[in-house]
């Protein structure tokens, strides 16, 4: 195992495209930027439009229907998916840990619809040797439901702690692993699984005064920053020329209640301040140990910007019995938690639970259109950057070729020289779905190939410049890439023989993944007289 690297992927959780400094971001992140100059940052990456998916897809190197978890972590069956990771697949753990790695997975997991009882989808039964996090999709940061550590519940652990904060437990309990790791002297897979900055709108006074008044001038004037930031930085080139506000938000100078609004803003961005710091913990322990040289470093975000208003889908009180989590959960300074997104409830303390809404997710997103779940380029874009010092990368530079989460693994097997197994103990598994990146990495040229989503029904292919995407359940847009990365002219009409040759391709590929028709998850609800509202999770 001499001279094998270590791997550590680092992933964020409803994070916008340009919501750290190296990608645009007022939002200062030290630690992360320091990755990108050390190493090098992707244009155009992509994940799969939400939490559960894009982890199953990132874990596997398969498309997520493939997995089992097309959705979310409901089980949908006979209509749609298991919503856990089925035995037809094989995660990067399995592998690596078969290969003589340590793994650990801190952080939130998501890929279990039964989180109540120990079962063949939770982490410890996936490959992962070692496991502090939370299984359930969001929860509070102060109190994580589902907090569990191997296969014991320690919820206890984190209500009994004043100070407790979940970002920074997941950071301690990184920086422990990564120290146990260098006395055993053994490589190691770490995937650290942040929560922030997912809702709810949570962090201390502290990190949330540094960015007091930061976001006054409000969601205009600072995604024209934010554009500008990334057409000096290189990462857009030519591929965007106007950067436009989500026409059903108002202009900020029409926008009500001003200063909620920037306090909302302000604690999303306190958020990833403390996810930034913790990395930043990560990296000195690395360096403290001497490990940081070989450790192959990946950081991501699992989906664009989240533009859901809390409470989803109804009351607070509705939504609270919904969640047992919230049902049963006591704020420790005494107050009844609240639940909402409106000028009463001042988000940033324990009994708080909010999210910050379209206008300022169309600000994390800039300057791409919609949101998490949608397939359009503000749903799927993410930052991406590696850092390996050893690893003979191209430091400082920008790939600009399109790339998503299915060749995340096969980069890692190639790095660790490890080969994708041929079965997964008792089934075969299919092949692989995704290419290396570290031929990019290195400055050559990468191989084209075709990319692919799909997501309650929202739909999208990119071949080379064009991506044809859909909005369930409108019709197919066809866009050039290469000049219109905002997807603001669609050119269906100019280009019906590309149009066509797409939308075959994206067809025989949906059926070979068993990606569910969407129709034919919503006639499964109303069979079995369900709410359709619900399918979506």
């Amino acid at each position: 195992m001499a001279n094998k690297p270590n791997v550590l992927l680092i992933l964020a959780d409803d994070m916008g495209f340009s919501d750290i400094g190296c990608y645009g971001s007022e939002i200062e992140t030290p630690h992360i930027d320091r990755l990108a100059a050390g190493g090098v940052r992707f244009s155009q990456f992509y994940n799969t439009a939400r939490c559960s998916p894009s982890r199953a897809s990132l874990l596997t190197g398969l498309h997520p229907h493939q997995t089992g978890i097309g959705i979310l972590t409901k089980d949908d069956r006979p209509h749609g998916y298991p919503g856990s990771l089925n035995d037809r697949c094989i995660t990067v753990a399995e592998i690596l840990s078969d290969a003589g790695y340590a793994t650990s997975l801190v952080g939130k997991w998501h890929l279990a619809s039964n989180i109540r009882q120990v079962n063949d989808a939770w982490p410890t039964r996936r490959g992962f040797g070692h496991f502090y996090g939370t299984l359930a999709g969001s929860c509070s940061y102060f109190q994580p439901a589902s907090l569990t550590r191997g296969e014991r519940n320690v919820e206890a652990e984190a209500t009994e702690k004043s100070d407790y904060y979940y970002t920074d437990a997941i950071t301690q309990e990184a920086c422990a692993f990564v120290r146990e790791q260098s006395e055993v002297g053994q490589p190691f897979f770490m995937y650290v699984a942040y929560t922030a900055p997912h809702w709810p709108l949570q962090a201390s006074e502290e990190d949330i005064a540094k960015f007091r008044g930061r976001y006054d001038e409000g969601w205009d004037v600072l995604r024209e920053r934010r554009m500008q930031r990334l057409r000096e930085s290189g990462l857009l080139a030519d591929a965007v020329k106007e950067c436009e506000r989500d026409p059903a938000e108002p202009a900020w100078e029409d926008a009500q209640d001003k200063a909620w609004e920037a306090r909302r803003m302000e604690v999303y961005a306190a958020q990833i301040h403390r996810m930034d710091q913790g990395i930043g913990g990560i990296l000195a322990t690395l360096e403290e140990t001497g490990q940081l040289e070989n450790t192959l470093v990946f950081f991501m975000s699992d989906n664009g910007a989240c533009a859901e208003v809390l409470p989803l889908d109804g009351s607070a009180e509705a939504f609270i019995k919904r969640r047992p989590d919230l049902d049963r959960l006591k704020p420790r300074n005494g107050r009844d938690l609240k639940v909402g997104n409106e000028p009463a409830i001042v988000p940033g303390p324990e009994d708080t639970y909010a999210s910050y809404g379209r206008a300022w997710a169309n600000l994390s997103n800039t300057p791409f259109r919609l949101y998490k779940r949608w397939t359009h380029e503000g749903g799927i874009s993410t930052p991406l950057i590696v850092h390996w010092p050893a690893g003979g990368l191209i430091n400082g530079a920008i790939v600009r070729a399109p790339f998503q989460l299915t060749d995340v693994l096969p980069t890692i097997l190639e790095a660790t020289q490890v080969p994708y197994p041929d079965n997964n103990r008792v089934r075969d598994i299919p092949p692989g779905e995704g290419c290396s990146l570290l031929s990019a990495l290195r400055g050559h040229q990468p191989t084209d190939h075709t990319l692919y989503w799909e997501h309650t029904g929202n739909a999208a292919i990119r071949r080379g410049r064009w991506k044809l995407v859909r909005e369930y359940p409108n019709p197919w847009e066809l866009y050039d890439m290469d000049t219109d990365r905002a997807e603001n002219t669609n050119l269906t009409t100019q280009q019906p023989v590309i149009v066509d040759e797409l939308i075959a391709q994206w067809k025989t590929w949906a059926q070979r993944v068993g990606a569910v028709p969407w129709d034919d998850v919503l006639a499964g609800y109303r069979a079995d007289g369900k709410d359709e509202a619900e399918a979506a999770g």
